[in-house]
């Protein structure tokens, strides 16, 4: 049915006082538990190879993360905190995402939900940042295509904040469609409603931009009335969601006010799309720094992947103003 990707090593990923700290999983993991992991089949990740991070990231970025988290790791800016096992982590992270959308390819499961961290979309071709090492989405896109067989990925990103590093590594190719939904302004500044991609990839790059104050109706309407058509048109061989629950009503570092179902509702309406183009469907953690909050969208997400549930119908005219013309 489903897999469920982790690995210890997320638990070491040691940021100290953070926001994005090992709790995070570890009350996901406990939610699951409580839940009986919801029939996933549990799959520890394997690291990533140096092959698969060379496609979306430059040589001497890996090698500083690697050489700073060797050191003992610290602060890589002022939001992002490494430590020694920080690499370890990330590669695991990244790797565990690769290989979860190969075994999707390869029929192994109809979805799977990757729960681990650091998380990945602030992560550019060159640069960490926004608490993410290595981009595990655009890995895991970069794979599908090189060793899964998938000739497009189609990556939408519901985390509040928008996923510039996601967008600047594919931002010029075609063969990725980024679409993102996200509070504006807000960090990192990026993903202007205007910006489309840059010369093969123009047309390629979704960026809906919400107001502080935007709810479960804007966020669902524009998945339902906006999202879905495009990916339908783009015919993708796989669905990928970079998946932070830091829009919820709950969250202390945002403005927006997603409840929990609607993450639930979200998730079933790209299940329903992945469905009807006969694709998987892989699912990254990204931000989500309320516990509880993070812990009961993730349990809504993987129902509503694994279920027949449909999914509420929100109001079309909710999408509406935030779209570019």
């Amino acid at each position: 049915m489903g897999l469920y990707v982790f690995h210890p090593s997320s638990h070491r990923h040691d940021t100290g006082a953070h926001p994005e700290n090992a709790g995070r999983v570890a009350a996901v993991e406990k939610a699951l538990e409580d839940a009986d992991w919801l029939g996933l089949e549990r799959l520890e990740a394997v690291a990533t190879t140096r092959e698969q991070l060379e496609r979306v990231h430059t040589p001497e970025h890996i090698d500083r993360i690697r050489e700073i988290c060797e050191a003992g790791g610290g602060m890589l800016d002022m939001d992002t905190v490494t430590s020694a096992e920080s690499y370890e982590a990330a590669l695991h992270a990244a790797g565990g995402a690769a290989d979860a959308a190969l075994r999707l390819l390869a029929g192994e499961a109809k979805f799977a939900f990757c729960g681990m961290r650091p998380p990945g979309h602030h992560a550019e071709r060159g640069k960490a940042m926004g608490f993410c090492l290595f981009n595990n989405v655009a890995v895991a896109a970069a794979a599908a295509i090189a060793e899964g067989g998938a000739e497009r990925v189609f990556a939408l990103d519901w985390d509040v904040h928008h996923g510039n590093g996601t967008e600047e590594i594919f931002a010029a190719s075609a063969d990725v469609y980024y679409a993102s939904i996200h509070q504006w302004p807000l960090y990192p500044g990026t993903g202007p409603a205007e910006f489309r991609g840059t010369g093969a990839g123009e047309g390629y790059t979704l960026n809906l931009t919400v107001p502080p104050g935007a709810g479960s109706d804007e966020f669902l309407a524009l998945v339902q009335q906006v999202v879905v058509p495009a990916a339908r048109e783009f015919e993708p061989g796989l669905l990928i969601i970079s998946a932070g629950y830091d829009a919820h009503r709950d969250d202390p570092l945002a403005s927006c006010l997603v409840d929990t179902e609607a993450y639930g509702d979200m998730a079933a309406s790209m299940r329903d799309l992945a469905r009807e183009l006969e694709v998987p469907v892989l699912v990254c953690l990204e931000g989500g720094y309320s516990p509880r909050a993070l812990a009961d969208s993730v349990v809504a997400t993987i129902e509503a992947l694994a279920g027949d549930r449909e999914p509420r119908t929100a109001p079309a005219a909710a999408a509406e103003p935030h779209i570019a013309r």
